[in-house]
């Protein structure tokens, strides 16, 4: 997972402002680019004078709190808005074989070498929260489990930072798994923690989108080391980094947990 921005930003006075059209392309470009520092404080303070944040919030750059402020507000909009417009009967785009990204790139905050390591016969998936049973799933099990539901996807993965590469997923559909183990489905999130120290959390509408899969092999082949072995959540409606891989733990919850980097001022929501 690379350093990534997300650059579809709604802002909630737009229309309100007389440049509020220009304001707005700025403050979307400015979000969308590549910052090697991740934080978003720095950045803004740094590179905007007159932009659009600041007159769309009515904050003081020189006032670190105020730009903070700024940002979650105009964050949380646009997680409101995206999760407004989500349905779950609408489907990303599919693909075929031919139009595979090969090889499909690899992508995380680490160099490929520094890729956990997971060994199969001591994996256990551990699952909390709102679920009914607990009991942790061995890799063997959730494969025996998956065999009969076998759902496949070639799909496109979107990264904020401007690529994209298309790839071949396969597993059981992510709602499968969480009716087996009696999660319960009206609760508003569901969080994973992963063997690299990554964390995330969804919505369970996504959650229970019909292409977010539970995916437990690449292109026909047991999911390779650099794509997330044992497991990755593959979300085909959502951007790069609301994809977790190296999952170890599922948890379901009311209470929002936001994510490594969304606690770092990503959008939460992360829809492509």
């Amino acid at each position: 997972m690379s350093l990534e921005r997300k650059s579809n930003i709604v802002a909630p006075h737009a229309p309100l402002i007389r440049d509020g059209d220009a304001i707005l392309h700025e403050a979307r470009a400015l979000m969308a680019r590549r910052v090697a520092e991740p934080s978003r404080r720095a950045f803004l303070t740094r590179t905007l004078s007159l932009g659009g944040v600041a007159l769309l919030s009515g904050c003081s750059l020189d006032d670190n709190a105020s730009v903070e402020s700024a940002l979650n507000k105009i964050s949380r909009w646009n997680d409101r808005v995206q999760a407004a417009l989500f349905r779950r009967d609408v489907l990303a785009p599919t693909f075929p074989a031919s139009a595979i990204t090969r090889p499909f790139p690899f992508n995380a905050f680490y160099s490929i070498d520094e890729a956990p390591v997971v060994e199969e016969a001591d994996y256990r998936l551990e699952l909390s929260g709102l679920i009914a049973d607990k009991a942790p799933w061995r890799l063997d099990a959730l494969r025996e489990f998956a065999a009969p539901r076998a759902a496949e996807q070639i799909t496109r993965h979107v990264c904020v930072e401007g690529w994209s590469a298309i790839g071949r997923w396969g597993g059981v559909t992510f709602a499968d798994f969480l009716r087996r183990i009696g999660a319960d489905t009206t609760a508003r999130y569901v969080g994973f923690k992963c063997a690299d120290d990554y964390y995330t959390s969804i919505d369970m509408p996504t959650a229970l989108h019909p292409q977010t899969l539970l995916a437990l092999t690449y292109d026909g082949q047991t999911l390779p080391r650099e794509y997330g072995f044992p497991m990755k959540l593959r979300i085909p409606t959502k951007l790069g980094y609301k994809n977790p891989k190296h999952i170890q733990a599922i948890y379901v919850t009311n209470t929002y947990s936001g994510g490594y980097w969304e606690d770092q001022g990503y959008n939460w929501f992360g829809g492509s």
